[in-house]
């Protein structure tokens, strides 16, 4: 660090601000104001990078992304060597930078004892000026392998790998059965959130590469994993984790209930301009979104800008602390009451609301929702308290509950891949399965988790990937996949 007093003379974190509340409920662009030269504002924030000798943000990134290194950097103005040192770790830094929940944060030293160094909004802006400087450029291999994978899934793991084993050499197609490149990133995450052009960017970039992309072909059906297996060198399965997690109570099969994810695709598709035979409108409606996590908060954004009546958020555990709890110690990621932009723009949010039923009217087309006090029973399970239950109108329910794990049926019984405990594919340390060749990286075999975790895991699978195919790598392998999906 040039300035390693630099977070005691700033002591104050600060980010950029969004756009006004009225204003950003009109459209679905970027919540973020857009600032007209953001360095002297960075510059300031990045110097509260302490030269702390150990820095636990590396530890709180699965990436290991080089924090102090890069924010030193953006401190004395160089972009070009400020986003090589981003990307030596980390190819999506326009993704992780805006949807992250940045856990290298909760770990970054400062924190301790002051607000911790804004990592994740001086990474979005590396790469954001980097883009604008016209450094982020294609990385064509120097030599081709003569060796093929096919990658099935297009979301951040699959790219991920994907994008390192062209620039090995390796001749890598993308199989995605949607009809666009990009998994959750294209349909799943809103524009507010994440304008789709920063997923068409580099998109851009890796077609310029080599990279080839085969959308609307889903495998297992379309082509099976035994014709892919017999095709490619190797195959990378990163799927996701899909199948969403149910509510099975009375009522749930009545129309309007609907799991997030269906709404959120649909709507996505709509702000794309594509055609949407059977849209889920919130216009004028009571809507229920049932499940707290970034899910749920993406459901209340837009449904707030189709013009919902209302909008309530039901948890049904306890409000989280504003301030790091004894049992979740620096560095660990706490567990926190958080506002989001969508909190911001409207709603109400409930805790400790245990849903019991779904009633519906003569039509089968759901009303309102019968509640109940959240109690805690001494072995832990959560159960609705007798003699609280009320009833709150509801017009569209969307279930934000997460996911139990990726779709499994066809690959299990094509290629004969085991499945855990948990419903994620079965894979090695190394990410490879039984199969010789086949390997599995983020959620499809982790289990539902964050999107640092789906790059670092597409990384790290491209160079075991390698090292099957040539016998020695030079990729790095960020982690090594856990013996059991980390589902809840």
């Amino acid at each position: 660090m040039a300035d390693p007093r630099g977070f005691l003379k700033v002591r104050t974190r600060e980010l950029p601000a969004n756009r006004t509340v009225a204003l950003r409920l009109l459209d679905y662009q970027d919540v973020h104001a857009q600032r007209e030269d953001a360095s002297p504002f960075l510059r300031e924030q990045a110097s509260r990078c302490m030269d702390c000798g150990i820095p636990f943000c590396h530890h709180g990134c699965p990436l290991g992304n080089l924090i102090p290194e890069w924010n030193d950097l953006v401190r004395t103005g160089q972009w070009k060597d400020a986003i090589e040192r981003l990307h030596a770790t980390n190819n999506f830094p326009d993704f992780t930078g805006r949807v992250c929940p940045a856990p290298c944060e909760s770990s970054c030293v400062l924190g301790i004892n002051q607000p911790a160094v804004t990592i994740k909004n001086i990474e979005v802006e590396i790469i954001d000026e980097a883009f604008r400087r016209g450094l982020v450029t294609p990385q064509v291999p120097q030599r081709f392998s003569g060796k093929t994978v096919a990658v099935v899934g297009s979301g951040p793991a699959g790219l991920a790998a994907a994008q390192q084993l062209t620039r090995a050499g390796h001749t890598v197609a993308v199989y995605e059965r949607d009809d666009a490149v990009g998994g959750l990133l294209r349909y799943g995450i809103p524009d507010f959130k994440l304008e789709k052009v920063h997923v068409d960017r580099r998109i851009d970039q890796m077609t310029a590469e080599g990279t080839r992309f085969r959308v609307g072909v889903e495998v297992g059906r379309d082509v099976t994993w035994t014709e892919l297996r017999d095709r490619y060198d190797a195959i990378v399965i990163a799927t996701g984790s899909t199948v969403p997690r149910e509510l099975p109570l009375p009522g749930a099969d009545l129309g309007g209930v609907h799991f997030a994810m269906d709404f959120l695709n649909r709507s996505n598709r709509t702000v794309a301009g594509l055609d949407v035979t059977d849209p889920i409108d919130a216009a004028g409606k009571h809507v229920i979104v049932i499940g707290g996590g970034d899910t749920g908060s993406d459901c209340i954004g837009t449904a707030l800008r189709q013009g919902a009546a209302s909008v309530t958020n039901l948890a049904i555990g306890k409000r989280p602390p504003q301030e790091r709890p004894e049992s979740q110690p620096w560095p660990t990621s706490p567990t926190l009451f958080e506002v989001s932009s969508s909190h911001e723009e409207g709603g109400e949010r409930e805790y400790l609301a245990s849903t019991v039923a779904f009633l519906g009217d003569e039509s089968g087309q759901v009303r309102s929702l019968r509640l109940a006090t959240t109690e805690y029973l001494p072995d832990g399970r959560r159960l609705p308290t007798a003699g609280t239950e009320r009833d709150i109108p509801a017009d569209l329910v969307l279930i934000a509950m997460g996911f139990t794990g990726p779709e499994t049926a066809q690959a299990t019984a094509q290629l004969g891949l085991p499945v855990t405990r948990r419903g994620a594919l079965q894979r090695s340390e190394d990410f490879s399965t039984d199969t010789p060749g086949v390997f599995v990286a983020g959620d499809a075999g982790r289990g539902q988790s964050l999107i640092v975790w789906a790059i670092a895991e597409g990384r790290a699978a491209a160079a075991a990937v390698d090292q099957y195919l040539q016998g020695a790598t030079e990729l790095p392998a960020p982690v090594t996949a856990p013996s059991v999906a980390l589902l809840p």
